[in-house]
């Protein structure tokens, strides 16, 4: 049965969010004069990353609200450099997400392979989105790094509503729905083994998983691994 529909995940498949992530808050942190609290930069990198791990789980759990997990992400953070934030007022933490915002913001980019790969594919394939993100967090990424004008908005599936989020079978299936095909003749791509290709093969969907690393893990039958975007093409056509 061939494949006639692909959706894709965004952060760290399309757009770099992890160079992105580092670069905004390293910079923050230089601003604030906040990186002699760490032993060096890539442990303050790993440390926030640790962080949004944990409460942006909370915020797909529906525990926390998206602008909840902003403000307890930092908190949390400053914590463990050593601040007091115990009475930290939310306008304050959300000032302070705001301006690590605004310097990762500026270092927003895609993957060079991104809009060659979507070009490619745009005439024989429907393109989608399914991430686990709001959308009016991701629609802003897609049409800075000049992506967004290969899907139609319809396409465009976020994790906005609590419990619906990646691995569960329902949005992978809601992204198969707005494109109008059925799961075995859509392929999900990401970046995530266990969210994505694990997630997208158990909803039915035809499995794509983009280690970009190439960091040799084995694989479950039927889980197809890509190292790059541009392999995509002709992986679709076998």
């Amino acid at each position: 049965m061939p494949i006639r529909g692909v959706l894709f995940d965004v952060d760290d498949t399309l757009f770099d969010y992890s160079g992105s992530e580092r670069a905004g808050i390293l910079a923050h942190l230089r601003h604030l004069d906040l990186l002699r609290r760490v032993p060096d930069p890539q442990t303050a990198v790993a440390l926030w990353r640790e962080i949004l791990d944990e409460q942006y789980a909370r915020f797909l759990a529906g525990e926390l609200t998206f602008t909840g997990q902003q403000r307890e992400r930092v908190r949390r953070f400053l914590a463990r450099l050593g601040e007091d934030t115990a009475a930290m007022p939310d306008e304050a933490a959300t000032a302070w997400f705001a301006g690590y915002t605004a310097h990762r913001d500026a270092a927003w980019t895609a993957f060079p392979d991104a809009a060659p790969v979507l070009a490619a594919l745009a005439p024989t394939h429907r393109l989608g989105i399914v991430s686990n993100a709001p959308m009016d967090q991701q629609r802003p990424k897609l049409h800075a790094t000049g992506l967004l004008h290969h899907f139609a908005d319809t396409a465009l599936v976020g994790s906005d509503r609590p419990g619906e989020a990646k691995p569960a079978p329902a949005i992978f299936l809601t992204g198969c729905a707005r494109l109008g095909l059925p799961p075995h003749e859509v392929a999900y791509v990401g970046d995530r083994y266990d969210l994505d290709a694990l997630g997208a093969r158990g909803a039915g969907l035809r499995p794509f998983w983009l280690d970009r690393a190439a960091s040799r893990t084995p694989v479950d039958d039927g889980i197809h691994v890509l190292h790059t975007l541009a392999e995509l093409p002709a992986a679709l056509r076998a």
